[in-house]
């Protein structure tokens, strides 16, 4: 069975948004859909998108989970971005919530050490 995945991000502000994700995940969009909406892909069959969509702005949430959890956080603060929130389960799974200036979070979550 084939499977892709869209995870979307509303937005206000698109241009901000734009120059926002591109620091958080470290190039410019894989595509751009439209002057209203681009797309990067994270993985093969897996992409978040940004979309200009005011009424629903500031409500997205989802969570990346990466085996490079160090480095990627490393890499992001080196662009100028730090986490709002760092979190250790019981279980060791880390993870880093960032949130866009709209409200918008996005989490990257990584394995126990």
């Amino acid at each position: 069975m084939a499977l892709d995945l869209f995870a979307g991000i509303p937005v206000a502000d698109y241009a901000a948004a734009l120059e926002w994700y591109e620091r958080l995940l470290g190039s410019p969009p894989t595509f751009v859909v439209s002057d209203t909406e681009a797309v990067w892909e994270l993985a093969e069959h897996r992409s978040v998108f940004v979309e200009h969509r005011p009424e629903r702005a500031g409500h997205a949430v989802h969570t990346v989970f990466v085996d490079d959890f160090d480095e990627r956080l490393a890499r992001i603060a080196e662009r100028g971005l730090r986490p709002a929130e760092r979190e250790t389960y019981s279980n060791g799974v880390r993870k880093a919530t960032f949130r866009d200036p709209e409200g918008n979070e996005i989490g990257f979550g990584g394995a126990p050490r």
